[in-house]
């Protein structure tokens, strides 16, 4: 399901994604239509505009979160550091992209949302990081962080980058297997539910600063 304000943007993502075989655009939305939609049509994925004149987009995050069964919300934004990404990522969204993504890896960002992944664009990542940075770690969130491996870091600012468990493996030479084992013992070691909040916790820690955008290089 896609929420957007503008029509245009609405009719451009049901274009695109329909022609994925796998696909079902089950319905488009404005912010006000959102919720009766989600509820209506129980849709897998959401991809909700951030930024709505009628009811905005944490709103309308708010309100599908709070319902039994929630699906899968990924942020849409048109810019690179938009200050309402971090809050929608602490508010349970499970990831963002920007609305000039390239159309064939439009689907593949839906297929990893869809299966529980994070996405988060490379280059809208960076730039919300860099505009963003939050409160640093506390002592306590600092001492989590330093129980990490030097590889269990490789693999948290991966995470952070968007990356999914084959695309990390690739990058650093482990299998998918591997690095599903070292993400739970980060969630673990971390204290953290999900990879956007280990993520958070990367960011507030400095390690997006310290690897400078290239982790495990």
């Amino acid at each position: 399901m896609v929420v957007d304000d503008e029509a245009l943007v609405r009719s451009g993502f049901r274009l695109i994604l329909s022609a994925a075989d796998d696909i079902e655009v089950v319905a488009t939305a404005t912010g006000g239509e959102a919720l009766d939609a989600v509820r209506r049509e129980r849709p897998d994925v959401v991809l909700l505009d951030i930024r709505m004149p009628d009811v905005d987009g944490l709103t309308v995050l708010g309100q599908v979160r709070a319902l039994p069964e929630p699906p899968v919300v990924a942020m849409l934004t048109t810019f690179d550091a938009d200050e309402y990404v971090v809050t929608a990522l602490k508010s349970g969204a499970a990831g963002f992209l920007l609305k000039d993504t390239e159309p064939d890896q439009l689907a593949q960002l839906v297929r990893t949302l869809a299966a529980g992944g994070v996405v988060m664009s490379p280059k809208a990542s960076h730039a919300v990081w860099r505009g963003r940075p939050g409160p640093a770690c506390d002592d306590e969130e600092a001492g989590r962080v330093g129980r990490l491996s030097e590889r269990e870091r490789d693999v948290l600012v991966l995470v952070a980058e968007g990356l999914s468990n084959a695309e990390i493996g690739a990058r650093i030479h482990l299998s998918a297997g591997t690095v599903k084992d070292h993400v739970s013992a980060i969630l673990t070691k971390l204290r953290v539910s999900s990879r956007v909040q280990a993520a958070l916790l990367a960011q507030r820690a400095g390690l997006l600063e310290v690897r400078g955008g290239e982790p495990g290089q």
